[in-house]
């Protein structure tokens, strides 16, 4: 879990500042209800009070405000400033073309005149963070449905554009922190592995990453995974893919993979061919003949096929046949244990979620660790903001009224 005395600091995100602040990421009618309070110069502080309606782990709090602390306040020039918005986003659209080509003599000049505008858009911009109180919860925290977990106080204008924004980044990394805790949980101390990089867009593997640490997995799939958390290293070792490279072979292509990274715990992906026990003796053998070490062995069946030593061993009937069940690796252990290679640890994935990881531990499955990846994706845990006091005095939506939260810490 995260350690909640600290805040991540502003320098660990990549916030495009220019875009918060522009309103090019906000819901339109955020911004113009920026717009409507600066033309009437609105005087009126209010409490905007932000809440989610299940019982869940909090996570995004630090990013969000990162985001209040860059994107509140105003545009001293605001016409001035738009036509200069409007040169930095066709200035970064080159860019993208520039870098495409790998035409870097016209590359560094864009890039110049992209830094030019971005110190001419920050000499127009006020910043009124200093001038909002925020009060959070800290990523990692249990929370219960309609619990505060934010305040923000100050003039509405400052940070109205910003609602969509910060409201988003909670929702989503509530979703992967809650979810990563369950399955945390279920697991019962074994170490769950977060393979979620294939299941959504790259850029969300940074705050997802993030999101699963602060709720306790063991490791990550991809570097930048790990970067909020001190750069972190991802982990993992042969794919299918390099075995179907090796013509194939799961004991070439783990012999490989040992020898490329001696320093690695060696696990050996042993469903390719449909047959996890022989495949894993097969390798065991292997690896015992060359002096090298297993660590482990991975069972990633798929949900459609039946293992071929359930069928040689008449073992269906009994249960679902199919995917990584409980025969399947009671299967494997025991082969491996007969043949003295009980040191050789299972790693199981392929379909697992919360309930499929209870019940392996419920029938005390000889499983030693979880590889979790889609289902850490899955469900919502949207976000609410409303203002509830102006002037100190009520002013909610009925059914939103102020309700104070003790447990939320004020930011500096």
């Amino acid at each position: 879990m995260k350690n909640h005395k600290n805040r991540l600091p502003l320098e660990t995100f990549d916030i495009p500042i220019q875009k918060i602040r522009r309103g090019y990421y906000s819901a339109v009618y955020f911004w113009r209800e920026k717009q409507i309070l600066e033309k009437l110069n609105h005087s009126k502080q209010i409490l905007m009070q932000v809440f989610q309606k299940n019982k869940a782990v909090i996570c995004g709090t630090d990013e969000a405000i990162a985001i209040l602390k860059l994107g509140s306040g105003y545009y001293r020039k605001p016409e001035k400033a738009y036509k200069l918005f409007d040169r930095y986003v066709k200035n970064e659209r080159i860019i993208r073309e520039l870098q495409a080509l790998r035409n870097y003599k016209k590359l560094k000049q864009s890039l110049e005149e992209k830094i030019q505008l971005e110190i001419e858009l920050d000499n127009l911009w006020e910043n009124k963070s200093a001038e909002l109180e925020i009060n959070s919860l800290y990523d990692g925290e249990p929370i219960n449905p309609h619990e505060t977990v934010m305040t923000i106080e100050g003039l509405p204008q400052y940070f109205a554009h910003l609602e969509s924004i910060y409201l988003g980044i909670l929702a989503r990394r509530t979703l992967v922190a809650t979810n990563v805790s369950r399955v945390v949980e279920a697991a019962q101390g074994k170490p769950i592995l977060f393979f979620g990089d294939r299941f959504d867009h790259y850029f969300n593997q940074t705050g997802d990453g993030y999101a699963a640490m602060s709720s306790g997995v063991y490791g990550v799939a991809t570097n930048i995974m790990g970067e909020w958390w001190g750069n972190k290293k991802g982990i993992g070792t042969t794919p299918h893919a390099l075995i179907a490279c090796f013509n194939g072979d799961t004991t070439e292509a783990t012999l490989a993979f040992a020898r490329q990274y001696p320093d690695v715990p060696c696990i050996s992906l042993v469903d390719f061919h449909n047959d996890c026990v022989k495949t894993s003796l097969e390798v065991a053998n292997r690896f015992k003949s060359e002096g090298l070490e297993l660590w482990g062995v991975r069972l990633d069946t798929s949900g459609t096929m039946v293992d071929d030593s359930l069928i040689r061993n008449k073992q269906l009937g009994i249960e679902r046949p199919t995917g990584v069940n409980p025969i399947l690796v009671n299967n494997v252990r025991s082969a491996l244990d007969r043949h003295g290679y009980d040191k050789v640890k299972i790693v199981v994935s392929g379909g697992f979620n919360q309930e499929k990881i209870a019940l392996f531990e419920k029938r005390q499955v000889p499983v030693d660790a979880y590889g979790v990846g889609s289902s850490l994706l899955k469900g919502n845990y949207d976000f609410t903001a409303d203002i509830v006091l102006v002037d100190n005095q009520p002013m909610a939506k009925i059914g939103r009224q102020y309700n104070p939260n003790s447990k939320l810490t004020k930011v500096n």
